[in-house]
């Protein structure tokens, strides 16, 4: 499968930058608290007992069923919470609701539930809420949640935040404890949050220190000896350190490969119109080259599905899951659990359920899986390369100048310019039409992903911020789409400087978007 995107070079208009229906189809009314307006909130314990946090179905809560959005885990209630429930429930969080999603976190605008689809919130009913946790995101657009928890395996956290003018941020991998999420990929699977704005999730992370606390019973949680060495490598995790961080000093790079043919014009304007407040407000702004970036969403399309296959064969009405018992027997050719994992999942799931099996397959793994690891590992290097900051868990990397773009200068006679943090758009378009999304095919699907895939894919925090884009008023489509997502990336543990930036940039560049509640 390939997905290698033709890229154009950007050209800057005033300066040269390169020089649910889950509401209505919700489980029952226990699960779902009234909402009440949403309040300015500080990261004191106190005002943390007045945050209502809304969780994706794929993450344990007790006194809550956790079916993944699909029909095989109908009514199962898991009896413990997830370590990200228990630690926000002991900082006096409420948990108030679990979210809508696509099955099992596999889909781009949570249209693959077994429960229906998750619609925007009003007045965009009509347009996609992004994926896998449209739910989560839909949540704090109307309201009824103050922070809402995601996953995040290839986008899946930022890509709704993008399409429903809200915040998404993916931390870093290892960060927050994965133990009580049903996985999709293990190796990419990131727990995330959204929030209306940048700090109930900047409190959470760091101001309630979130970002300190290890997890025994999850293999990937970084131990603490680890992550007090990566925070001494890093600021922003002090209070009076994030006061000071501004834009001036900070470099930012623009990704020239992430100017793709498929990218919205009003999408680009605003991308460009956003680098450019950096530049006003202090900050530098140069063009960078991943060059690896065209083979990015092919690699993640391997690894991820191959994964999921390993992850999903538990599930077969004997240890886990539901039994098909409308015949006499769910064998089916000789194979026992045949049509309970027919009946029991959805076409998209089963659809990477076979892609990965087949790359795991002993014709297929040297051609397909080992190597997309191996491209995999070309793309971390590619953002090390970049960054100012060394990653804390690898060597340092050195340019190739031989692979970059040619359009990219060199700072030095040692390489180019590195950068504190990469800007680019979340999603390639505005929230696209669901009776679009409907027609169309799984890799028209798989290509909205192109942006946020890469960051995944080599663990690193990104954040996903609503941005202004032109607007028509003669055009009512226009009018309501009056946004788009911005994301920025980071170096690895660098979260905390990621989501100060994003917190003041976001107050010079967020629209005013439709109030959903």
């Amino acid at each position: 499968m390939s997905t290698y995107v033709r890229h154009v070079h950007l050209r800057a208009a005033k300066h040269r930058l390169v020089a649910t229906q889950w509401r209505a189809r919700s489980y029952p009314a226990r699960l779902f608290h009234q909402a009440v307006a949403l309040s300015g909130r500080s990261s004191t314990d106190a005002e943390a007992s007045k945050l209502r946090v809304a969780v994706k179905d794929n993450i344990a809560a007790q006194g809550f069923p956790t079916t993944c959005g699909s029909r095989i885990l109908t009514d199962t209630e898991i009896p413990f919470d997830a370590t990200i429930v228990s630690q926000l429930r002991r900082r006096g969080m409420d948990v108030v609701s679990k979210t809508g999603m696509d099955e099992f976190g596999m889909g781009t605008h949570s249209t693959t539930s077994a429960f229906g689809p998750v619609r925007n919130a009003h007045p965009l009913e009509k347009y996609s809420a992004g994926g896998s946790s449209g739910g989560s995101a839909v949540a704090v657009r109307e309201g009824s949640a103050d922070l809402a928890l995601g996953t995040d395996t290839g986008g899946s956290v930022r890509m709704p935040a993008a399409y429903t003018g809200t915040v998404g941020f993916k931390p870093s991998y290892g960060m927050l404890s994965r133990w009580g999420v049903v996985p999709y990929a293990n190796s990419l699977d990131t727990v995330g949050l959204l929030a209306r704005t940048v700090a109930p999730i900047r409190d959470a992370i760091v101001g309630l220190g979130l970002y300190k606390e290890h997890d025994d019973r999850d293999p990937t949680s970084l131990p603490l000896s680890v992550r007090e060495r990566c925070t001494a490598q890093r600021e922003g995790y002090d209070d009076a350190e994030t006061s000071r961080l501004w834009f001036k000093g900070l470099t930012f790079g623009l990704p020239v490969e992430y100017n793709i043919e498929e990218l919205d014009s009003r999408i680009r304007q605003g991308w460009l119109d956003a680098l450019e407040s950096i530049q006003i407000y202090g900050g530098r702004v140069v063009p960078v080259s991943l060059p690896s970036t065209k083979n990015a969403l092919s690699a993640y399309y391997v690894i991820a599905p191959a994964e999921a296959a390993s992850n999903l064969s538990k599930y077969d009405g004997i240890r886990y899951g539901r039994r098909d018992t409308s015949g006499p027997s769910d064998a089916h050719d000789g194979v026992l659990y045949a049509r309970t994992r027919g009946s029991g999942f959805g076409s998209e799931v089963k659809r990477r359920i076979l892609l990965g099996s087949y790359t795991l397959s002993s014709e297929a793994i040297d051609n397909y899986f080992i190597q997309a690891q191996k491209v995999r590992q070309l793309v971390r290097r590619d953002f090390d390369r970049v960054f100012k900051l060394d990653n804390p868990l690898l060597d340092e990397q050195h340019f190739e100048l031989s692979e970059m773009d040619e359009s990219i200068a060199l700072e030095t006679k040692l390489g180019p310019s590195q950068v504190d943090f990469l800007v680019c758009p979340t999603a390639p378009t505005t929230p696209p039409l669901l009776e679009h999304v409907h027609q169309q095919t799984p890799f028209d699907s798989y290509m909205n992903d192109v942006f946020t895939v890469p960051a995944s894919l080599a663990g690193l925090p990104a954040i996903s911020i609503p941005m202004s884009i032109p607007v028509d008023p003669t055009n009512e489509e226009q009018t309501l789409l009056n946004f788009g997502g911005l994301q920025l990336i980071g170096q690895f543990w660098d979260d905390a400087r990621v989501l100060s930036v994003a917190e003041r940039l976001s107050r010079h560049i967020t629209p005013s978007i439709a109030n959903g509640s």
